[in-house]
């Protein structure tokens, strides 16, 4: 990967909410790259900044600081006219299929709605466009004239996948697309994007808090806490040798399919708070309820640093 050119490089992201005067964290200093036809997850618990990074790297969020750079191009210093045109290579899939639909509109209209808006094709070219996308997410023809009320939550995020499909992007935001679904449909709706990421060489940055999906779907993943980055490797080496003491705790609350390992296995218990992300002090974010925790981490921020080839952690154990 290190000798390739990163399709999506985010260089010290950073997004500050005000609240009352005072600055909300969400997203603090995050940097990665992200290579043509990978995908890398995004894990970590409700609050942690996830959708944020998605959101702002698309500029859905403005940033308060920091890069994006997309295929070359530094998306920040683009006008909106100049957005727009990047928008067709960037696009999102919603974590809510329903909210993220317009219930007045019906399914050609809400997958065509991108097709006029960035005036791709017209008349009888563009219901030949929608209803392809309907049969590449595994829809038919019959559900064009349909509204999203009418659809299972499967099949509306199908929809949602087929809509974000329209303008033929490189890169897709997957914004936790399988956390509002019953988890007989998840292994559905993750296999569809895997089929379609090999059809199309789609890239992908697959945010969810279920560790077990991500590592399957996953190249690479980055494991967030409180706004912070605290490691990052590829989804095997995670899965099996993790190095910060929160990702311990993201594994040991995966279920494993075997009941006389899971049975066997301890679970780590994290007690206490979530501190808060407004004005945080300079200090280990996880500290409060590290279960390896020692005086270091309570005067400084670990570093950022790569402890093995492509392995990289922060945390002041290493």
């Amino acid at each position: 990967m290190e000798n390739k050119k990163p399709l999506l490089k985010v260089e010290n992201l950073k997004k500050y909410f005000n609240i009352q005067g005072r600055q909300l964290k969400a997203v603090d200093n995050v940097s990665f790259e992200l290579y043509k036809g990978e995908t890398l997850g995004l894990v970590g618990e409700s609050g942690c900044g996830k959708s944020t990074i998605g959101k702002t790297i698309l500029r859905l969020h403005e940033p308060t600081d920091g890069k994006v750079i997309f295929d070359g191009v530094s998306v920040y210093d683009l006008s909106k006219n100049k957005m727009k045109d990047i928008r067709k290579k960037m696009q999102i899939i919603f974590q809510d299929p329903y909210s993220s639909l317009d219930p007045r509109m019906n399914v050609a209209d809400i997958i065509g709605e991108a097709l006029d808006i960035h005036q791709l094709v017209k008349g009888e070219a563009r219901t030949a466009r929608i209803k392809e996308l309907l049969r590449l997410v595994g829809l038919n023809d019959d559900h064009l004239s349909r509204f999203a009320h009418e659809f299972s939550g499967g099949q509306r995020q199908r929809i949602g996948i087929a809509r974000a499909l329209a303008v033929e992007p490189d890169f897709i935001v997957c914004d936790e697309p399988i956390s509002a679904l019953d988890v007989s449909i998840q292994a559905q709706i993750v296999n569809l994007m895997k089929e379609l990421q090999n059809r199309l060489g789609l890239t992908y940055l697959f945010i969810a808090h279920d560790l077990s999906m991500v590592r399957y779907i996953s190249d690479r993943i980055l494991v967030m806490y409180l706004g912070n980055m605290v490691e990052l490797a590829e989804s095997d080496t995670l899965s099996m040798k993790p190095l910060h003491p929160y990702t311990e705790v993201l594994l040991s609350a995966v279920p494993i399919p075997n009941p006389s390992i899971e049975q066997s296995r301890k679970r780590i218990i994290v007690e206490g708070e979530v501190p808060s992300p407004i004005d945080p002090p300079p200090i280990c974010p996880f500290y409060g309820r590290c279960p390896k925790a020692m005086d270091i981490c309570k005067g400084k921020k670990p570093l950022w640093k790569e402890v093995e080839p492509q392995h990289f952690v922060a945390c002041h154990l290493y």
